[in-house]
């Protein structure tokens, strides 16, 4: 009887070598895995924040532009339309891609038509490390697109043809009044004397990712 238990233990123990290394394996595998999905998703969210920071900026700079001749509603609308807007906020691509441990891929920022931003990214962490082999070379890449969207509608007021304009009367100078700006569900009646009548960038533009 000893023998035989003997002889069962010695074939049970290659057995249990083999199941043991196969679940090492397995649990390899799936750190592996694991591993490459968190640093695709580091990068996907490294690359949604830096398309998102070039359009905020260049939102930002209409916003501002508008600002600047808030009182001259005849240049509003190139403004508020976003067609006066300098594409260049890439350099905030960099710097968000950078805070999520990430780089911006060289020509890897770029404005698209008609208002917004393509940024592709790659991680600066690698996807493993020495413990999961050939993976500590490897990085992960991603791209996303934001757009930045006009919000306002308004209507610019005829000139008073008593004033002489419509004559040919007059110096040009006369101040026309501020129309009123309707962005998404809200109205506003601008006077630049009262801060809380003037809207926010946001207010003006909505910046969003692209599906």
């Amino acid at each position: 009887m000893s023998r035989r238990t003997g002889g069962d233990a010695g074939q049970a123990f290659p057995l249990y070598i083999t199941m043991v290394a196969g679940l090492l394996f397995l649990a390899f595998a799936y750190l592996a895995v694991g591993q490459a999905g968190a640093n695709r998703n580091g990068a996907q969210t490294a690359a949604d924040a830096a398309a998102l920071a070039a359009a905020q900026e260049t939102r930002d700079q209409l916003a501002g532009q508008w600002l600047e001749v808030v009182l001259d509603p005849a240049k509003w609308p190139d403004i508020l339309a976003g067609d006066a807007a300098v594409l260049d906020g890439c350099w905030r691509a960099y710097e968000l891609a950078a805070h999520n441990d990430a780089a911006v891929t060289d020509g890897g920022c770029n404005p698209v038509d008609p208002l917004g931003y393509t940024v592709e990214v790659e991680s600066t962490r690698p996807v493993g490390d020495s413990i999961v082999p050939g993976t500590e070379d490897q990085y992960s890449k991603a791209s996303a697109t934001a757009v930045i969207e006009p919000r306002c509608t308004f209507e610019l007021p005829d000139a008073d043809p008593e004033d002489g304009a419509e004559d040919g009367e007059g110096d040009g100078n006369d101040v026309l009044p501020l129309p009123q700006l309707t962005c998404g569900d809200e109205s506003w009646d601008p006077d630049p004397d009262e801060p809380s009548t003037l809207p926010d960038p946001e207010d003006l533009f909505d910046v969003h990712l692209a599906d």
